[in-house]
């Protein structure tokens, strides 16, 4: 069974400004590159921001992490950084821990399970950015970086990783 495509005119196919048709293409390109992910990390039973989360925390490794500080260094923000976290418990990825000196602050650690996942996907990952974009140069992925970093950067928060990385 086929879909029936509706005619659209495409010269009424106008967008409100440069900006809006800008936002538009990347949006639009978000969800393309973001089904591959999808494909690769649902193999796993993982979600983008529970794998950015496990590189987080092998980088810290050994060291354990306090989840506020996990949680605003992640690349998309994490509404509800505990349930991401439990999830990873749960699959014992991760533990947690309350520091006797602060009862208040919880920290987060990766486990064996979760280094070795890691290092299980780690080829996996790359062989994804590839697809998503290996057709694109050396010079035309640094270039597009700059431009990305130059539309994120008023829009960054200062204390922010991410914020380091303007030129």
């Amino acid at each position: 069974m086929s879909v029936q495509k509706p005619v659209i005119n495409q010269k009424r196919l106008r967008f409100d400004s440069l900006q809006q048709e800008a936002f538009l293409n990347l949006w639009r390109t978000y969800d393309r590159l973001k089904l591959l992910e999808d494909e690769l990390f649902c193999q796993y039973e993982l979600t983008a921001q529970q794998y950015n989360t496990l590189r987080l925390l092998k980088a810290a490794h050994p060291n354990r992490v306090p989840t506020l500080y996990l949680a605003s260094q992640l690349v998309s923000r994490a509404p509800d950084i505990t349930r991401l976290l439990d999830k990873l418990v749960e699959k014992g990825y991760i533990d947690r821990e309350r520091p006797a000196e602060n009862r208040r602050s919880v920290q987060a650690g990766i486990t064996e399970k979760g280094l070795t996942l890691l290092t299980e996907l780690a080829g996996r990952v790359r062989e994804c950015h590839e697809k998503q974009l290996g057709h694109l140069s050396e010079s035309e992925l640094e270039h597009l970086t700059r431009l990305l970093q130059k539309v994120r950067e008023p829009h960054e928060p200062i204390e922010s990783s991410w914020h380091d990385n303007f030129d």
